[in-house]
C-alpha cells in the first residue's frame, strides 16, 4: 500500500471521539496522521477538501466474502440456519483461488464504498474440493490478501481452523462432512504449520480463528491459542450463535461453549467471540472479566433468525464490542451499529442504551482494535490515515444541525450516502466513486454469476 508523503486534508465537520468540531485541518505524511488542526474555518491552499462529516475509517470485524454470493437467493422461502448452511455450502464448492479472488476483490470494493477501510475476513476455504491442497497451501488465503490489496482496504486475514463436522464426544469430533473437507488441514498442528507461512504486509496481518466448538475438538483448541499468543495475534471464534451449539457442547462436556474456550485458556483481551448471541450470566462474567471483546453482526444475526444477543450486558461486563457484516445480507457499518441500538429497544421497550458516539466506536476504533491495527480509528495525530465522509445534505441526512452530525450518520445515514474514503491517506473512493475497481456493481455481478453457474 503504497501513500503520498505529505498531503493536507480540511474536513467540513470532523467526529472528533466525542463530539463533532466544524473546520479541521490534518496533515498527513507518510499514510498516518502528523497533526489536527482545529478552528480552521476555511480551506488552506492546496487542502483536498471534505465536505459533510467525516469518521474514522469503519472496521468490518467479521466478514465471510464468498457468502455475498448467496444475497438474494437464501432470502427465498423460509427456513433455518442449518438450510441455510447447505446453500453456502454449495457455493463454496464452487470456489478456487482465481474466482475467490474475483469476487473478494468486488466485495472488498462494495466495503470500501460503505466507508469501510479494514476487514476481518474468517477464513476457512482453504483447500480444493475433497481436501486436496493447492500447490500453494495458502493460495486461497493468499487470494483475498491481494484482492484487499486491489480494492485499497486494510485486512486482517483470521486464518480458521476448523477440523470436524460435529462435537462427537468429549475427546473428538465427528469427521468433517464431503462439503467440509476443503476447510479442514487434519488436525491443529497441521492448520498451525499451514498459516505459519503467511506473513504480515502493509496492508495485511494475519490471525488466527477457531470455527467453533463444534469444528475444532477441544484438545485442539489450546493448539490455536497458543499460535495466537506466541504471535501477539487476534483470535476470533464464533461462539453461541445457535442454540444447538451449547446443546451440543453441554452434552459432550458438560459445559457451555465459553466455558469451554476459558478451560482451554481461549479467552482473553486479544480474543473476539462473534455473535455471543445465547449466553448464560456465567458466560456473560466470563467473557467480560478475561477482556474477550464481542463482535455482533445484527443484520446478519437477523436474517438468519439466530436471536439478540446481550451486547447491554456484554458491555457492562467489560467485554469490548465490534461490529461486523458476516454474511454480507447488507454491507453496511451504519445499519450494523443502528441496528444493535435497535434491536435492544424492541428486546427492552427502552430507548439510548448506546449512545451514538458509542456506536461509531463500535464501528470504528473497537473494530480495529479487535483487528490488531490499534493505530486506526480515532483522529488524532500518530493515527493511521484512514477516513470515511457522511454526506450531511442527501435526503436521508439533510436537515439537522452539524454538530448533531453523529446521530444523523448512526440513525439515519446509510453506505449509499459515503462520499470518501481515505487509506493511508490516499483517497479510495471520492465523491462516491471507487478510483481503483472500475464499476464495482458489474465485477460483482460477474464475480456472483462465476459461483452460480
Amino acid at each position: 500500500m503504497t501513500h503520498p508523503h505529505t498531503r493536507t486534508y480540511w474536513l467540513e465537520h470532523a467526529w472528533l471521539d466525542t463530539h463533532v468540531e466544524p473546520g479541521v485541518a490534518l496533515d498527513v505524511k507518510d499514510g498516518r496522521i502528523a497533526a489536527v488542526r482545529q478552528e480552521v474555518p476555511t480551506p488552506p491552499p492546496g487542502a483536498e477538501i471534505l465536505r459533510g462529516l467525516t469518521l474514522p475509517g469503519l472496521a468490518n470485524a467479521h466478514s465471510h466474502a464468498f457468502h455475498r454470493a448467496l444475497r438474494g437467493t437464501v432470502q427465498v422461502g423460509s427456513g433455518t440456519f442449518w438450510t441455510w448452511r447447505e446453500v453456502m455450502y454449495s457455493v463454496a464448492d464452487r470456489l478456487t483461488p482465481e474466482t475467490y479472488h474475483a469476487l473478494a476483490r468486488a466485495v472488498y470494493a462494495e466495503m470500501a464504498l460503505a466507508g469501510i477501510t479494514a476487514v476481518g475476513e474468517f477464513h476457512y476455504v482453504h483447500h480444493a474440493p475433497g481436501g486436496t491442497p493447492y500447490a500453494d497451501p495458502n493460495a486461497m488465503g493468499e487470494a483475498l490478501v491481494e484482492a484487499a490489496a486491489e480494492a485499497g482496504i486494510r485486512i486482517t486475514l483470521l486464518d480458521t481452523a476448523y477440523l470436524s463436522s460435529a462435537l462427537l464426544n468429549k475427546h473428538r469430533g465427528q469427521p468433517p462432512t464431503t462439503h467440509q473437507l476443503r476447510f479442514s488441514d487434519g488436525s491443529a498442528d497441521a492448520w498451525a504449520e499451514r498459516c505459519s507461512v503467511l506473513k504480515d504486509r502493509d496492508h495485511a496481518r494475519i490471525g488466527a480463528a477457531i470455527h467453533s466448538v463444534r469444528a475444532v475438538p477441544a484438545a485442539q483448541l489450546a493448539t490455536v491459542a497458543r499460535w495466537a499468543e506466541e504471535r501477539r495475534a487476534p483470535l476470533h471464534v464464533h461462539l453461541s450463535e445457535q442454540t444447538a451449539e451449547n446443546d451440543a457442547c453441554r452434552e459432550a462436556h458438560g459445559c457451555t461453549p465459553t466455558q469451554l474456550l476459558a478451560e482451554h485458556g481461549v479467552l482473553g483481551p486479544r480474543t473476539t467471540g462473534v455473535h455471543n448471541t445465547h449466553l448464560t450470566d456465567e458466560d456473560i462474567a466470563l467473557l467480560g472479566d478475561s477482556g474477550t471483546g464481542t463482535c455482533m453482526c445484527p443484520t446478519t444475526e437477523r436474517d438468519l433468525a439466530d436471536g439478540i444477543g446481550p451486547a447491554v450486558a456484554l458491555q457492562r461486563a467489560g467485554s469490548p464490542l465490534s461490529l461486523g457484516s458476516d454474511s454480507h445480507a447488507v454491507i453496511d457499518l451504519l445499519e450494523e451499529a443502528r441496528a444493535m441500538e435497535l434491536n435492544e429497544r424492541l428486546r427492552t421497550r427502552t430507548r439510548g442504551h448506546w449512545t451514538a458516539a458509542a456506536l461509531l466506536r463500535a464501528a470504528s476504533a473497537d473494530g480495529h482494535a479487535a483487528l490488531g491495527w490499534d493505530e486506526a480509528g480515532t483522529i488524532e495525530e500518530g493515527a493511521l490515515a484512514d477516513l470515511t465522509t457522511i454526506a450531511l445534505d442527501s435526503v436521508r441526512t439533510a436537515g439537522p444541525v452539524p454538530r448533531l452530525g453523529a446521530e444523523t450518520a448512526v440513525f439515519a445515514a446509510t453506505a449509499a450516502d459515503v462520499r470518501h474514503t481515505i487509506v493511508g491517506g490516499r483517497h479510495v473512493v471520492r465523491d462516491g466513486v471507487h478510483t481503483l475497481v472500475p464499476d464495482v456493481p458489474q465485477a460483482l455481478a460477474r464475480a456472483v454469476d462465476a459461483l452460480r453457474t
